[in-house]
């Protein structure tokens, strides 16, 4: 292997910090090919390749998505623990309810970020709406002071992850039993819950658009961002429940804001 790509491997572990092999694992696969190298990821599932000395665009295919939380996802959801610490102070100081222990976010004390970056993190476990079942994870690096920490971007999902049909379970299946609220961010459902809950996230507009009808709920209370694709998103999902459920709107009245923004004012 030549000088150059050498380099390319050594540039991809910098950047897949939390992908770094142990003494056991060797998750990057690097193929030299006449007019490049390519690189995959066993773990994180990213992709990219190199050609001529200038890297391409990430690729992804439809080989390299995991349908399901990846054994690298897993180990990181297994070191994460309940609320305590940086994360109680961060989300305090965001006017946040804090959700039950048995909830679906907990926190990292020293996560790894792609830029090298470490440090407490909220983590997010992204479940199949209707199945349950882990399939990514959702991590924001965080202050105490109620900042993010400076790395871009401070919100990541697991790459090579699907996130369609996901949510976080801010509170528990067991607490879901007539009404349910959903929203999009973590910290916009966690502010809603000063007037709603269960609430669960589903990450972004176009989750909550797709947002599934669930055998059980008479009522849901959807807590949409004052923008295009959120109002358009809450909008979409409230025509298909209709039919079915109670629903209620709650839209913050200055444009481009969200509930966070609403209790934080």
């Amino acid at each position: 292997m030549n000088l150059e790509f050498s380099n390319l491997s050594i540039g991809v572990h910098r950047f897949h910090h939390e992908c770094k092999p142990g003494s056991r694992t060797k998750p990057l696969k690097i193929t030299i090919e006449p007019d490049g190298a390519v690189w995959f990821c066993h773990r994180c599932g990213e992709a990219g390749c190199e050609r001529h000395g200038s890297r391409q665009p990430i690729t992804r295919s439809a080989a390299s998505t995991h349908t399901t939380l990846s054994t690298f996802g897993r180990a990181v959801w297994d070191k994460c623990h309940e609320l305590a610490g940086t994360a109680l102070d961060y989300l305090r100081a965001r006017h946040c309810v804090i959700p039950p222990t048995d909830s679906d976010l907990r926190w990292h004390q020293a996560l790894g970020h792609p830029s090298g970056h470490v440090g407490p993190a909220l983590v997010g476990l992204v479940t199949d709406t209707i199945t349950n079942e882990p399939i990514s994870l959702h991590r924001t690096w965080i202050r105490a002071d109620g900042t993010k920490a400076a790395v871009d971007p401070p919100r990541m999902l697991l790459k090579g992850h699907r996130k369609a049909g996901g949510v976080i379970r801010l509170w528990p299946d067991k607490t879901v039993e007539q009404g349910l609220a959903i929203g999009e961010g973590i910290e916009t459902c966690l502010a809603a819950a000063h007037a709603f809950t269960p609430i669960w996230s589903t990450i972004d507009a176009g989750n909550l658009s797709a947002f599934p009808i669930l055998a059980g709920i008479d009522a849901l209370t959807i807590y949409a961002d004052a923008d295009e694709s959120g109002k358009r998103g809450a909008s979409i999902c409230a025509r298909r429940w209709a039919s079915i459920a109670e629903v209620t709107i709650v839209t913050p009245k200055q444009v481009g804001a969200d509930i966070a923004n609403v209790v934080a004012a």
